[in-house]
């Protein structure tokens, strides 16, 4: 496998192709937005240690662990990219269903999504450039792109804070219009999203396949340590094995669809990078389904146990 070639890999994309990448990054977010409700943040006043300590684990501690990782596996720079991109992201919506699905406390995930997706506006494109300028390797690709730091905060921020603010407003002022248009604009902004993805693999299969197994294996490694990392800090915070279910998942699933979109439109579209966020697409959705699965099948043992 020709990692060199992964990290010169560049999904260059006509300025046609830039709108639509763009528009789908604030559909997504003013999609995220519209569900986002002040009861949401409510335990933040009943339990703030817990709150905050689910807050830290996704913005301190997820992207430091995956910093550790990084150092340790040393792999090629665009895939070190994605893997600080997708880190960086905030929770996606998905670890609320997971919860739900798994009988965990689906409050605690609701409310740490949230707070995420408020927090990413800023956090994201900050700690993406922050991590991936204290890695060596990962700061050079980034001298070769030639990315101007204030400019790619700026603009990442203005394409995250602008749909994220409407949609806040609207859910705020018009719950009933935002509750029947945030399926649309979600299924919009995955479409435009799907068929990026769906280009990129066809277009670039000459190089992306000899890297499957490579991109495989570190998004396993990588996706592990997130849900690691969320049930260790729940066993440190609580008692309640619904909770820590909940912050399992919220560390473990990543808005790597978020990720994709900016590695596209700011990051000019580095290969290795991009394929590690869609693979961790796929793979974080697996990894979750079998842990909830398995979360139901404890429970069931542990029930048929009690009976006897």
């Amino acid at each position: 496998m020709d990692t060199e070639a992964l990290d010169n890999l560049r999904i260059v994309l006509d300025p046609l192709g830039q709108t639509g990448v763009a528009l789908a990054l604030m559909l997504v977010m003013f999609g995220v937005a519209l569900g986002l409700r002040v009861q949401d943040f409510r335990i933040l006043a009943a339990r703030p240690s817990l709150y905050i300590g689910g807050v830290i684990a996704q913005v301190v501690l997820l992207p430091l662990v995956t910093f550790g990782l990084i150092h340790l596996i040393s792999p090629p720079p665009s895939i070190a990219l994605g893997m600080i991109v997708v880190a960086c992201c905030p929770g996606g919506s998905v670890s609320n269903l997971l919860t739900y699905l798994s009988r965990g406390d689906v409050a605690v995930s609701v409310a740490l999504t949230a707070t995420s997706s408020m927090l990413a506006a800023l956090l994201t494109p900050a700690l993406t450039l922050f991590w991936a300028q204290a890695y060596a390797p990962t700061a050079e690709l980034l001298l070769s792109l030639d990315v101007n730091p204030m400019l790619f905060i700026g603009q990442t921020t203005l394409l995250l804070a602008i749909p994220l603010a409407a949609g806040m407003l609207v859910a705020a002022r018009a719950p009933d219009v935002a509750e029947r248009i945030r399926k649309r604009t979600t299924v919009a902004g995955a479409a435009v999203l799907g068929a990026t993805i769906v280009y990129g693999i066809v277009y670039f299969y000459p190089v992306l396949w000899p890297a499957v197994g490579l991109l495989a294996s570190v998004t396993i490694m990588h996706n592990t340590a997130a849900f690691a990392t969320g049930a260790v800090v729940g066993l440190i915070l609580t008692r309640h094995s619904s909770i820590r279910r909940a912050l399992t998942f919220e560390v473990g699933i990543q808005n790597s669809g978020l990720a994709l979109i900016i590695l596209l439109a700011q990051l000019q579209g580095v290969g290795g990078a991009a394929a590690v966020a869609a693979v961790w697409g796929v793979w974080h959705l697996i990894a979750g389904g079998l842990l909830a699965v398995s979360y139901n099948y404890f429970d069931r043992k542990r029930v048929a146990v009690v009976i006897e």
